[in-house]
Formats: structure tokens, C-alpha cells, sequence
């Protein structure tokens, strides 16, 4: 008798004009490394989600705050449970800590940080703290005030990390897991006019990945706590391009596959995906292949949970597109045709109980 096959479900996080279902819940065909749509959640502009630890619970930005859903792990399908409001304008980000106590918002557009408290029954209580970060860029145009892109806790659940892409660095702040209280006490300072826009640890924890959307890389971080507090040194940075490349090209996106063994990326301009693979004892990317994705700013892209597909999230050209790859061979083959999704941001697998 065959063994049970994993069951998954996939949710793209979309902006909505003149229409309100914001999240598409998809099936995934495992086996042909595609999408089966399947439901979709009515929601505004869901900026990004993010789903808790527990596996049990996701939450999405929306244009008043923040909206939390109980997952049902048999379908996947989402029940609202709640929303609150972040006290300023529309986030760009969201993650947990790693007990799923509190909820992190960045805020692009103000430059905010936001606390939020969660409940045990996942929906959220009252906002525990808020940040605005300060100061003027060195782009005039565009990175002339601060923008936080990304929020993301230290995996010993210490520190939180806030990638500030308009001030061209990283915030450190100590969090009191108590009062969901931050404290700035150190800053992760980045190349002039590189705009840090995501940061990922290793499950392990010991190292950090810094990616830079406007200078195309991803700098590698080694990090451990001491007495004196979190020390970070620099150990490598490697480039998201190919040698030869489309000019003005921003770096999205950043994610592990599922075993860590692996780290995706991708490029605008360039429409281009790139793979690398991970040695866990020094924490150095080799970079593995940068090709093509068939579409046109892919905002987002993640490995299929079997690490034998990819799927590019292609916000301009309003497509999903998926791909057979081999990470050993280097090879990125074109899996069928692209599927139609409306401004596309993010995309996230989650896995469901056995039949």
C-alpha cells in the first residue's frame, strides 16, 4: 500500500482594483509543479502575508491595518478571525515572533514600525509598540526619507531586525517579549544607496542574508549573542545578476527552499530569478543559475515545498509562471503556461492533514 502524498495549499497575496478578493487560494499539483485555483478571500490590496510558527493562523496587510484568518489545515481555506489597526498608513511587510506572541509591521510609506500583541486564538489585541524611523537617504528621488521593507525577529527570538531601504541600513532592536516593547541598540550599516529590502536567517540561526534591491546583492552576515549584546560581521557579498544584465534592475525577493539547503532571489529590469545553494558551515552562497522568468517585474518567487519546481510571481505582467528546475544541474525549464493573476505580491505554501 502507497504511502499518503503531502497535501498543500498555496496563497498569493494581490492588490485589488475595482474588485476586493485580495488573497487567491490555490491547490498544488505537486507532481506537474502547478497551481489549481481553488478559493479567494475578500480583502483589499493584501500588501503580504505571512503565516504564524504555529502553522495555524495567517495575517495580511490590508489597506486599514492588518487582517488575521484561521487556516483550515484539511482545505485551507481561511477564516476571518479579525483586524486591527496599525495607527498609520498601509504596511508593506509582516512577520511573527517565533512564540507567536506579537505581530511586526513594516511600514514603506512612513517609515514605521508597529507592535502588535496576539491572542491565543491568533486574532490581535492592542498595539504593544511603534517606531518612526528618522533621518534623510542619499537618493533624492526616491530614498530621500526612511522606508522599512522588511521586519524580521533573530531566530534565539532576542532581537528584531528592520531593513530600512530608504537609509540604507539595518535597525537592531532588543525586544522585552513581556511588554512587546523594542530598544534600539545597534545598527547593521549598508553600502551607500543599496536599499536593504529583505533580511532571512538560517534555521540555525547563524546567519544572516541581507538583500539589496538597488545595488543587486546579497551581503552574508555571520551573527551570535554576547554578553555586550548581538554582533553581526560580514563575510561575503554576492551578486543577484549575471555579469551582463538589463539595466536598472531591482532585487525583489528573498526565500529558503524548504530543507534551507537553498536560497532564492529574483530581479526586475533583468525579469530574472536567481538560485543559490547554501554551505551551512560557513553560511556562503554558490550561486547556481540566473534565467529568465518569462514575465515581467517578478516580485516574488519560492521553490514548490519538493524543491523540483519554481513559480515566479510576475506583478506588471499580471502572471504567475512555473518552471521545472534542477539545483544541481543549474537547469530552469518553462512548465506549461502562464496562469493570469491580477498585480501579484507574494506567495506562500502551507501545508495541510492527511486524508
Amino acid at each position: 500500500m502507497k504511502g499518503k502524498k503531502d497535501r498543500y495549499v498555496a496563497y498569493v497575496s494581490t492588490y485589488t482594483m475595482g474588485h476586493d478578493r485580495g488573497i487567491k487560494i490555490y491547490d498544488v499539483d505537486m507532481e506537474k509543479g502547478r497551481f489549481i485555483e481553488k478559493d479567494e478571500v475578500r480583502i483589499t490590496n493584501s500588501s503580504y502575508v505571512t503565516i504564524s510558527h504555529n502553522q495555524k493562523f495567517l495575517y495580511s496587510i490590508t489597506d486599514t491595518g492588518v487582517e488575521a484568518y484561521k487556516i483550515d489545515m484539511s482545505t485551507g481555506e481561511l477564516e476571518l478571525i479579525g483586524h486591527a489597526y496599525i495607527n498609520g498608513m498601509r504596511g508593506c511587510y509582516l512577520s511573527t515572533d517565533y512564540n507567536d506572541q506579537y505581530l511586526f509591521v513594516a511600514g514603506y510609506h512612513d517609515g514605521k514600525l508597529t507592535v502588535l500583541r496576539l491572542k491565543e486564538d491568533g486574532s490581535m489585541g492592542g498595539i504593544t509598540d511603534e517606531v518612526y524611523h528618522k533621518g534623510l537617504g542619499s537618493i533624492a528621488e526616491r530614498n530621500f526619507r526612511p522606508h522599512i521593507s522588511c521586519v524580521k525577529m533573530t531566530r534565539d527570538n532576542k532581537y528584531l531586525l528592520a531593513a530600512d531601504l530608504g537609509m540604507d541600513h539595518v535597525n537592531v532592536y532588543k525586544f522585552n517579549s513581556v511588554t512587546g516593547k523594542v530598544k534600539l541598540i545597534d545598527v547593521i550599516r549598508c553600502e551607500i544607496e543599496s536599499a536593504p529590502r529583505h533580511v532571512k536567517f538560517t534555521k540555525d540561526g547563524k546567519f544572516l542574508y541581507i538583500l539589496h534591491e538597488l545595488k543587486n546583492i546579497i551581503d552574508v552576515y555571520t551573527y551570535q549573542d554576547t554578553k555586550v549584546g548581538p554582533e553581526f560581521e560580514r563575510i561575503q557579498t554576492i551578486s543577484t545578476l549575471n555579469n551582463y544584465h538589463a539595466g536598472g534592475s531591482a532585487a525583489c525577493t528573498l526565500n529558503f527552499s524548504s530543507d534551507d539547503n537553498y536560497l532564492i532571489s529574483s530581479n526586475a529590469g533583468d525579469n530574472s530569478v536567481v538560485a543559490y545553494s547554501v554551505d551551512h558551515s560557513t553560511g556562503e552562497l554558490k550561486k547556481l543559475f540566473c534565467l529568465p522568468i518569462s514575465g515581467d517585474y517578478p516580485k516574488d518567487a519560492n521553490f514548490f515545498p519538493d524543491m523540483k519546481h519554481i513559480v515566479s510571481l510576475n506583478h506588471e505582467s499580471n502572471t504567475l509562471t512555473f518552471f521545472s528546475v534542477d539545483l544541481e544541474k543549474g537547469l530552469l525549464i518553462m512548465n506549461g503556461k502562464s496562469m493570469p493573476v491580477d498585480k501579484p505580491n507574494c506567495v506562500i505554501f502551507q501545508k495541510l492533514e492527511s486524508n
